[in-house]
């Protein structure tokens, strides 16, 4: 088993170590662990968003959906803002103006913890599927803390 460790967080994404087919190794991360709707909303708070705006939901729902499926963040405009749009009985376009807003507040209100969530330096607001993809990776990569006993 080897540790890599997160740039610029304290964090560790381990791997492990197979053999293929022919015996040589193959690196294979981790199943990611369990993502609630919940941690969405907590790392979206931590950027300075409340439920207060539409696009709150809009981007939590966008981020756990691209959880479960990576591959969304590919076609934005074909696959990521209808399905959102679909379970909220909105208009794509109204998915995709709500969550550039959100982005544009974080990018305004808290862009040093999105950088922090990065772990790296954004030179320019990122687009929609980056930001999202930040966060999935975020999601996925952060070490769950210890459990309120």
């Amino acid at each position: 088993m080897h540790i890599l460790k997160a740039a610029q967080r304290k964090e560790a994404l381990v791997i492990h170590q197979l053999k293929d087919g022919q015996g040589r190794d193959r690196f294979d991360p981790i199943p990611p662990r369990e993502i609630d709707i919940s941690d969405v909303y907590s790392v979206l708070y931590q950027l300075g968003l409340t439920a207060r705006y539409t696009g709150f939901f809009y981007t939590a729902y966008a981020v756990y959906l691209a959880v479960e499926m990576p591959q969304r963040l590919l076609l934005v405009t074909k696959w990521l803002y209808p399905e959102v749009a679909i379970h909220y009985g909105t208009h794509a376009g109204c998915v995709e103006r709500d969550i550039r807003t959100v982005i544009a507040m974080v990018w305004e209100r808290g862009r040093g913890c999105l950088e922090w969530i990065a772990g790296r330096h954004i030179h320019e607001q990122p687009c929609v599927s980056e930001f999202v993809g930040i966060i999935v990776f975020y999601l996925q990569t952060a070490t769950p803390g210890p459990s309120a006993a």
